[in-house]
């Protein structure tokens, strides 16, 4: 079905009892595919959809242990952004902000995208010299940036503080007028729903458990539903990723560790773009029912638990509250956690492995949703053509052996600081 007004109008006079299944859930697997994605997330969805959008494949296979929209991708403050300073980063992101502005219409499924401007502050006049090499390098690449002062900041925020007495005072800002935020469960959906009707089979709740290798070679999968036969596997799990690339004897310098978010109650609209507390991060935006989404730096420790500590949670409020007092005033309704899978130089590992037709896409830590519809049409390109897409040839396993390392932070071999 199109979505459209009339077919609201239509459904609604009929009393919403007939609309149909967002996605054709398969009744029965085939036995073999061309393609199997094993991960359901953004990533994966979106490169199934590019897959039959872009090279008109479709004997596609999604597999997911747990639900669409159960991972990573509901998982974070659904913010997107590219004020990266190196090429590898900047590139990739700012490709996927020009994809979010008109994917809504191409899925014809409202990913509420809202580019309301990201404003990433400076505490102190090093700080935000570092950030004018940003906006400059983001000016070269074709972006759109600016540095704000105290004043520009405060037009723009009228609800932030600016105390100059303050612990970490605010020197100025980058600016981003096409960064924003996007509903991160849309986005999983939304691209379900287009890959299903292009005849992509998705299977929920079917973890694989075990790859068939012949002569270093993948040939199938394994899962709790029985084998499948498949020509090519991409890993696009996330957390999960490094487990099941253990399973093909591959070993990933990767790390996983809990990333907190929280919501406060619904509140009168006072903040229309979103805004980074850069001195230990704190990050806040309002979403379209009214609650103030914030988010923070990593626990700080290896886990798969999907929940946080109250330490962390404390430290993100505190830093909040200094710019925005009024939080204060507010109550916490609802918090979660994500597992962020973060490599030794904090950037994503995307490409072939040492097993001949096994495709890997994990460690993106903090920035995998921003790159979602990016990181789809580049693997699909990689899937279809055996060729390495130009946006995707920095990020691939083997720079661990060359040191081409992409440290976007400067911070170093320590997953638990990025």
């Amino acid at each position: 079905m199109k979505y459209s007004a009339f077919s609201l109008l239509k459904q609604a006079l009929r009393g919403h009892r007939h609309w149909p299944q967002i996605i054709e859930a398969p009744t029965k697997l085939r036995p073999g595919y061309d393609i199997v994605i094993v991960g359901a997330g953004g990533h994966g969805l979106a490169t199934a959809f590019y897959l039959a959008r872009n090279h008109d494949l479709s004997d596609v296979l999604v597999l997911d242990s747990g639900w669409i929209g159960g991972g990573n991708t509901a998982r974070n403050t659904s913010i997107v952004r590219s004020d990266y300073l190196l090429p590898a980063s900047f590139e990739l992101k700012n490709f996927a902000l020009q994809l979010w502005d008109s994917l809504s219409q191409e899925l014809n499924f409202n990913l509420m995208y809202s580019p309301r401007g990201y404003i990433d502050l400076a505490h102190s006049d090093g700080e935000l010299e570092h950030f004018m090499l940003r906006a400059n390098a983001m000016r070269l690449g074709g972006a759109e940036a600016s540095i704000l002062n105290r004043k520009q900041i405060t037009e723009k925020v009228p609800a932030i503080s600016l105390c100059e007495d303050a612990r970490f005072p605010v020197s100025g800002a980058l600016f981003q007028p096409e960064g924003g935020i996007v509903r991160h469960d849309a986005v999983a959906w939304g691209f379900a729903r287009g890959a299903s009707s292009s005849g992509i089979h998705i299977r929920q709740n079917c973890p694989v458990t075990d790859f068939d290798i012949d002569s270093g070679k993948v040939t199938g999968v394994r899962t709790a539903q029985g084998k499948i036969k498949a020509g090519k596997v991409l890993i696009s799990a996330a957390a999960a990723s490094s487990q099941l690339a253990q399973l093909a004897d591959i070993s990933l310098p990767l790390e996983v560790i809990n990333v907190q978010a929280l919501v406060t109650e619904p509140v009168k609209p006072v903040l229309d773009s979103v805004v980074n507390y850069n001195a230990g991060l704190s990050y806040i935006s309002q979403s379209d029912k009214g609650e103030l989404v914030l988010g923070g730096a990593t626990d700080g420790y290896s886990s798969y638990a999907r929940r946080g500590s109250f330490a962390r949670i404390e430290d993100t409020l505190a830093r909040a509250q200094q710019i925005f007092p009024m939080l204060s005033n507010l109550r916490l309704m609802r918090h979660w956690s994500g597992t962020a899978d973060i490599p030794m130089d904090g950037n994503a590992i995307v490409g072939a492995t040492a097993v001949e037709n096994l495709f890997i896409n994990c460690g993106w830590g903090y920035a995998g949703f921003k790159a979602t519809p990016a990181v789809g049409w580049s693997l699909a390109q990689l899937l279809a053509q055996n060729a390495v897409p130009d946006l995707l040839q920095p990020f691939a396993l083997e720079r661990f052996e060359s040191g081409a390392l992409i440290d976007d932070a400067g911070i170093g071999p320590y997953p638990w600081l990025h």
